[in-house]
């Protein structure tokens, strides 16, 4: 057998070159060691013999220790956007979002969402005052920076600061186009640190002509168009190359608020908006006050729109939801909404007219509403005091306390666990803990019915309630009503002290007037691609609504709700001709003030307040609230015929004011009173009717029969109809009793 021995160990030339090398690698490493002592000794010694003092040793040791924190915070600041750079991956240049166009329920355009860009003219064939005016605009140092502007965003704080609020951006044209191709609005530091890592990653990897292409073609100018020649069709119906000088300014003044300076919009903003680009054009030297002398005496005049006053938070809403729901496949669509322009105009005009008059007066700033229609469709937003000062839309993302328009769905809860609207309980102080609810008179009434402690609104009673049932019965019964926020159990729940939304408020609401029906609000009727297929339908796509409450609770809340208004703190919000149902809210130091209600036909709920929380002068539910959802809903159902709300009684008095002649009243659907005014009779023989009648009515589903009236209760006396009429009778009779969906359709 051969040797185990390894050749290295037995060959003494090889113990030889590793012992070398072991020489080279530790003599290697002393001579550094020493070198670099002998370096930070002469270092030592020559820094010592500099001596700074008073503001030079002040100012440079505040340089170094500047330098450390920053290139410290700048690897911070890097490891946080690094989740921001996956949104350069793959084509980032070809992505598209999608571009919508929208229309009401008639079919008429109200207006566009969406990547609406033409990028097919090259920057070279722009006029050159357009790039100029960007640039005088925008980013005067754009072909100076590395895509972060320290001077200009320095310049920026100074301007921002001596105006005493924001005159001034701070970010270039880099970072505009990283946050219009990569991020979105939303402002937060995140955001910030994304854009100016974005920013550099652009500066690399495009020239700045490409850089300049991009902004020009992706900048959203308002009414759904993106890109400076796109813009220029929709605002003048030109060609961008064939801009004037008047029309260049007033695009370039598009950039920085669309909606505000939109000559659509307000013809005087977006004027007054070019003539400042003119002085930035002079202020930066690109051109002189005599050139742009002619462009100030000749404003540009847009070419009329039918989309000046679109319903712009209606629209971004419909967006999203279009967002969410369209399949995959071709991303420029046409959309049927459910908006109704008729009632959008009443609604802006209601909220506009009631900050102009009483905004000062009760120190509120904002306010938002939504009308619908009691399936769902939602006919009308409003999300602020006005679009071109904040985008943001305080119906559908403001999460507000609703205060005691929360307690119908306390009393909701009570009535489904064995509570009745006439039961008596006690109103008097109550205390859990360390906590003691106080009514908003500081008096107490002693024992008084549920119906009277919702429509007066008392707090000790649903308090009351809440301890007896359990707190989570009633955050279920939101829930399944509509609420999407979570709602957190604490001991004030039962009096609002929770978050919502003005738009689950009014689904959830309506939910009471359908016969415990979900209505999700909802924005989009169907779908249709450019070669006219039906993407989506909702009357095909979407389940039926469910049942979310018994039918017969649904009826005592409509009861109890209507007591709110013709005998408690919704009084404002009666009009003459129909039912009205609805609750007022008051938040704790006047912060919000609601009220949501409905009638037969539609339901609306209001909100006013201000985004910083501040306190109103003392404005409840029962006030502005309620005085604006009188003033959308009265002017909306003129017209309309009288549309009992289930459950509640319907007198001679209520057909009459409806303004409809007798006869014809009682023989239409809207005119049949409730069960609550008919007699055992009446209820026997309709009943025997609907039974023969369901044979006949495949699509009639059986419900269950609401609440017999009381023995005693006045009979109902009906002018003879004609036939149809007597078939109407006889269906909408049937209905009321909760016999077919069938009956209540027709």
């Amino acid at each position: 057998m051969g040797s185990t021995v390894p050749e290295f160990k037995s060959n003494p030339r090889w113990r030889l070159w590793l012992l070398r090398i072991d020489a080279f690698v530790d003599s290697a490493a002393w001579n550094a060691t020493k070198g670099f002592s002998r370096f930070w000794g002469s270092l030592v010694d020559y820094s010592s013999l500099i001596r700074l003092r008073g503001w030079k040793r002040a100012f440079f040791e505040l340089a170094s220790e500047g330098t450390t924190l920053g290139a410290a915070g700048s690897i911070v600041l890097l490891v946080f956007a690094i989740p921001a750079f996956k949104a350069t991956e793959g084509d980032w240049r070809a992505r598209g979002d999608y571009a919508v166009t929208f229309e009401d329920k008639t079919g008429a355009i109200i207006g566009r969402r969406g990547m609406f860009l033409d990028d097919s003219v090259p920057l070279s064939a722009m006029p050159p005052y357009l790039i100029e005016a960007t640039l005088a605009t925008e980013d005067r140092r754009f072909y100076d920076h590395f895509g972060i502007d320290p001077l200009g965003t320095f310049r920026a704080i100074v301007s921002n600061a001596k105006a005493g609020g924001v005159v001034q951006g701070g970010s270039t044209i880099t970072q505009q186009l990283a946050k219009n191709l990569f991020l979105s609005n939303e402002r937060t530091i995140q955001r910030k640190i994304n854009e100016a890592y974005l920013a550099l990653w652009l500066e690399a990897q495009l020239s700045k002509d490409e850089i300049l292409k991009l902004y020009l073609d992706r900048a959203y100018m308002g009414g759904g168009t993106h890109g400076v020649a796109a813009a220029s069709e929709y605002y003048f119906g030109k060609s961008v190359k064939s801009l004037t000088l008047a029309e260049a300014a007033m695009l370039s003044g598009l950039y920085k608020a669309p909606t505000k300076y939109s000559p659509n919009n307000n013809i005087a903003a977006g004027r007054a908006r070019a003539n400042q680009v003119l002085s930035n054009l002079v202020e930066g030297g690109f051109m002189t006050e005599a050139q742009v002398a002619s462009a100030r005496r000749n404003p540009a005049t847009p070419v009329p729109s039918a989309n000046g006053n679109a319903p712009d938070w209606f629209l971004d809403w419909a967006f999203e939801e279009v967002k969410r729901i369209a399949p995959p496949g071709d991303r420029t669509i046409t959309v049927r909404t459910t908006l109704d322009p008729a009632i959008q105009k009443t609604a802006d005009a209601a909220i506009a007219d009631s900050l102009r008059q009483y905004g000062q007066q009760y120190k509120v700033k904002q306010a938002a509403t939504v009308v619908q229609s009691l399936d769902g469709a939602v006919r009308a937003m409003v999300g602020g005091s006005d679009y071109g000062e904040s985008l943001f839309n305080r119906a559908v993302y403001a999460l507000r306390q609703p205060g005691s328009s929360f307690k119908p769905f306390v009393y909701a809860t009570a009535f489904m666990n064995g509570y009745a609207p006439d039961d008596m309980i006690s109103d008097a102080p109550i205390t859990i803990g360390n906590w003691s609810p106080r009514n908003y008179g500081r008096s107490y009434a002693g024992r008084i019915s549920l119906r009277t402690a919702i429509a007066k609104s008392i707090n000790t009673v649903p308090v009351r309630l809440a301890e007896s049932l359990g707190r989570g019965k009633i955050v279920d019964t939101a829930h399944k009503l509509g609420i999407r926020t979570e709602l957190k159990i604490t001991r004030a729940l039962p009096l609002g002290v929770a978050e919502v939304t003005a738009l689950d408020m009014v689904g959830a609401y309506s939910g009471f007037a359908t016969g415990g029906l979900k209505s999700t609000p909802y924005a989009v009727e169907w779908t249709k691609t450019r070669a006219g297929v039906i993407t989506y339908d909702r009357a095909r796509d979407e389940p039926p609504p469910e049942q979310v409450l018994p039918e017969e609770i649904a009826y005592e809340m409509n009861s109890v709700l209507s007591t709110v208004v013709n005998a408690g703190t919704g009084g404002r919000a009666k009009f003459p001709g129909q039912m009205q149902a609805g609750k007022t809210g008051t938040t704790q130091a006047y912060r919000d003030a609601w009220f949501v209600g409905y009638t037969g036909w539609y339901a609306a709920s209001v909100w006013f307040g201000n985004d910083d929380y501040t306190s109103t002068a003392n404005m409840t539910g029962g006030s502005l609230p309620a005085m604006t959802w009188h003033a959308i809903m009265q002017p909306v159902h003129a017209g309309l015929g009288f549309k009992p709300i289930p459950g509640v009684p319907v007198s001679a008095d209520m057909v009459a004011e409806a303004g409809k002649p007798a006869e014809v009243a009682a023989a239409t659907p809207e005119a049949i009173p409730s069960p609550q005014s008919l007699t055992p009779a009446a209820v026997s023989v309709i009943r025997d009717v609907g039974a023969s009648m369901r044979a006949r009515l495949p699509q009639a589903k059986a419900r269950e029969a609401a609440l017999l009236p009381a023995a005693g209760s006045e009979p109902l006396t009906l002018v003879t109809p004609s036939a149809a009429g007597r078939s109407n009778v006889l269906l909408n009779g049937l209905s009321l009793l909760g016999a077919s969906d069938a009956a209540e359709s027709h």
